[in-house]
């Protein structure tokens, strides 16, 4: 198996400012990584593509999940101010009816 010559910070323009060791990859720099990999590889002993396809079926597949959750969050806000409505609701119907039967 072949390695993949791993491009030195300076060489890569990034869009995003990174803090730390802490931050995380966008799709969008991670496709950059691999651009540069590929530019930096030695023509006589090119990268393993099987490695870069499991490389970005593994990004395909982090960027669903974060998807998938942004998209949980926003049903669990949603259900959580339709729960606090119907709670008003229920307090009003209580009110009116304990006032009508007073």
């Amino acid at each position: 198996m072949t390695s993949i010559t791993t491009p030195t910070a300076t060489s890569i323009p990034t869009s995003t400012a990174t803090a730390g060791l802490s931050a995380q990859l966008s799709q969008v720099d991670f496709l950059r990584l691999m651009t540069e990999q590929l530019r930096q590889q030695d023509p006589t002993n090119p990268a393993d593509s099987t490695q870069m396809v499991v490389q970005m079926a593994q990004m395909s597949s982090a960027s669903g999940i974060a998807g998938m959750a942004k998209t949980l969050d926003q049903m669990a806000a949603s259900l959580s101010q339709q729960t606090a409505l119907l709670t008003q609701i229920e307090a009003a119907g209580r009110a009116a009816s304990q006032t009508k039967g007073a």
